[in-house]
């Protein structure tokens, strides 16, 4: 029996959108001689931090730590090894703002309440629900691949039959990262973020039987 031929093709697509959600990303960090001092002043640092956003809307749920670290610094002194000068405490929060114009007040606030204890590291863009642009760029990557299938068929002197087989996957823009010396700046007005728009870029693997012009098929 002569093996079914087959046709592989890779369609991508690529949708835009103005984004309605923005997710900052918020370390404390705090140098202590102590241990428990550190631990301690990072927490009540991170409380104030998050009272702040609260304070500027941000809900409960749309809060998140995502990191707790407690480490000793060492340093290296001839003839005595290593020595602890003192204690690093760090945590990170996490938030979500919706609409996005309301995020430069929220960062300002947390600004004021961190001091120099906060870090900024970095901002991304999405969407509360990206269903619709994430269809829109799959049906994008469809027709690509289907067109780009149907060439090579007829180039091969065939025609395309049933779809066997897909595979897509979907890739969201990337963060967009804060400037260093931006903290500074928002502890005396609100840092301007423009909300311009997202890509989501979908990418589908579809494989075809490949039908002879003569055949029943497709």
């Amino acid at each position: 029996m002569t093996p079914a031929r087959t046709i592989t093709v890779t369609g991508e697509g690529t949708a835009e959108a103005v984004p309605d959600l923005l997710t900052f990303t918020l370390a404390v960090e705090v140098r202590r001689d102590a241990a428990e001092a550190a631990y301690g002043d990072a927490g009540a640092i991170a409380s104030a931090v998050r009272e702040a956003l609260r304070g500027r809307g941000v809900a409960g749920l749309d809060l998140r730590t995502s990191g707790l670290n407690l480490r000793a610094e060492l340093v290296w002194a001839e003839n005595q090894g290593q020595k602890v000068t003192g204690y690093v405490a760090s945590t990170t929060l996490v938030a979500r703002v919706s609409p996005p114009s309301a995020a430069p007040a929220a960062i300002s606030a947390a600004v004021a309440a961190g001091g120099d204890s906060l870090r900024i590291n970095g901002i991304e863009q999405g969407f509360t629900d990206s269903s619709a642009v994430a269809a829109r760029a799959q049906e994008a990557a469809w027709r690509e691949a289907e067109a780009n299938a149907a060439r090579f068929a007829a180039l091969a002197g065939g025609r395309l039959g049933q779809v066997l087989s897909i595979d897509q996957r979907l890739e969201h823009g990337s963060p967009v990262p804060m400037m260093g010396g931006m903290k500074r700046a928002a502890a005396s007005q609100s840092v301007p973020i423009e909300a311009g728009s997202v890509a989501v870029t979908a990418s589908v693997v579809v494989q075809w039987e490949l039908d002879s012009p003569g055949s029943s098929g497709g």
